[in-house]
């Protein structure tokens, strides 16, 4: 049985602030920004917008009348869950209008649990040929303003649906995995920020993915030449070419050269919205299928990351005509649509916060673009608006 994925889109916030006024703002040189991290613009997201909205609002970009017959789990990852109990797939689950027959569940691992309900949906599917699976993984990375890790900052979530007729790319079953107890990023529940090893971070992605990658071709005698590209989690753009440049003396001029060239395909939309933690390498993998040539039936290889720390290669081939189920002019209007803000004005916006207090609290949502939108707070629960 063929199972994959047989939808994908994404949602980022409709404000972004350009990374070279950031950088002079900071006093720093804008290419330690736009070349050394490899970022050019990062979303914005304002109180209206939370990773419940975003994730609906993505997933309102592929869901038809027809998956919603056959979707019968929603599966949400996030690392910026909103509520300790109730899980954000819920609220999903309503605001897209998916039929009470359905589980809902949120994951959870740092950047890696996009891919874990990757993983369990094709289990799901396996078991239930007829049925339907949606994944939304959805964040909003903050560091907090003139701190290390603000340049990696960004907010954004993708939508997935997984069927036995995948359409856009069918998973193998070759998947190598590694799971370390380290402390290279974490966020107590007492904390609103996280505290990273921003350097110990670096080391341990790349580890884990020579972990992996060492994995696959001991058990599968696979080689680079193999792969037409390789997708990476992507906190920022430079640190999946670090990982890729580990391994590149592995492989011919002509292999080198491709996958390098795909690679930078693959962070044309991570460059204009900034790190989206679980949904990351998933907003990578739909920039490489929209602004690469690749050839149907063509092979890709899948690195995920998620600090703590597991990380992952999997294996996947591209559907012939995968091309006609992609939505780039959908995410070319998204991000045309987009404001551009001044530094002072995302400073002021990133200050802003939600009551920690359960007080009643009414936002306008009028100036707020977005279908579904965060209206406000009433009796400790958030009040979402379908427009």
């Amino acid at each position: 049985m063929k199972i994959g994925i047989e939808k994908i889109s994404f949602h980022v916030p409709h404000l972004y602030v350009d990374m070279h006024d950031l950088a002079i703002s900071r006093n720093e040189d804008p290419g330690k920004y736009k070349i050394g991290i490899g970022q050019d613009e990062m979303a914005v997201a304002p109180l209206t917008q939370d990773p419940v909205s975003l994730a609906a609002n993505a997933a309102l970009n592929i869901v038809t009348d027809e998956d919603r017959e056959k979707i019968d789990f929603v599966m949400f990852a996030t690392e910026t869950g909103i509520d300790q109990s109730k899980a954000a797939a819920v609220y999903v689950h309503r605001l897209v209008g998916i039929k009470k027959e359905a589980r809902s569940i949120e994951l959870k691992h740092a950047c890696y649990s996009g891919t874990a309900s990757l993983q369990l949906a094709k289990g799901h599917i396996a078991l239930n040929p007829d049925s339907k699976v949606l994944i939304v993984a959805s964040d909003i990375a903050r560091y907090g303003l003139n701190t290390p890790g603000e340049v990696t900052q960004g907010a954004g979530a993708v939508a997935m649906i997984v069927s036995s007729d995948p359409k856009v790319l069918e998973l193998e079953d070759e998947s190598t995995f590694v799971t370390k107890d380290i402390m290279d990023f974490w966020r107590p529940n007492y904390s609103e920020y996280a505290y990273v090893d921003g350097k110990f971070s670096n080391e341990m992605y790349i580890e884990l993915f020579n972990d992996v990658w060492g994995q696959y071709k001991e058990k599968t005698g696979g080689t680079l030449d193999d792969f037409k590209a390789l997708c990476f989690h992507l906190p920022y753009t430079k640190m999946g070419l670090k990982a890729l440049r580990t391994i590149l003396d592995e492989a011919d001029e002509s292999t080198k050269e491709r996958l390098l060239e795909n690679y930078t395909k693959s962070t044309l939309y991570s460059r204009r919205v900034g790190n989206v933690y679980s949904a990351s390498l998933y907003l990578s993998l739909v920039s490489l299928l929209e602004n690469a040539d690749l050839e149907e039936n063509g092979k890709l290889g899948l690195f995920s990351y998620g600090s703590g720390a597991v990380g992952e290669f999997f294996t996947a081939r591209l559907v012939p005509g995968y091309k006609k189920h992609l939505l780039p002019e959908t995410h070319d209007k998204l991000f045309n649509a987009r404001k551009q803000i001044s530094v002072p004005e995302y400073e002021a916006i990133f200050v802003q916060s939600l009551p920690k207090d359960g007080s009643t609290l009414e936002l306008d949502v009028e100036e707020d673009p977005n279908k579904v939108c965060l209206a406000g707070i009433k009796e400790h629960q958030r009040q979402y608006v379908i427009k």
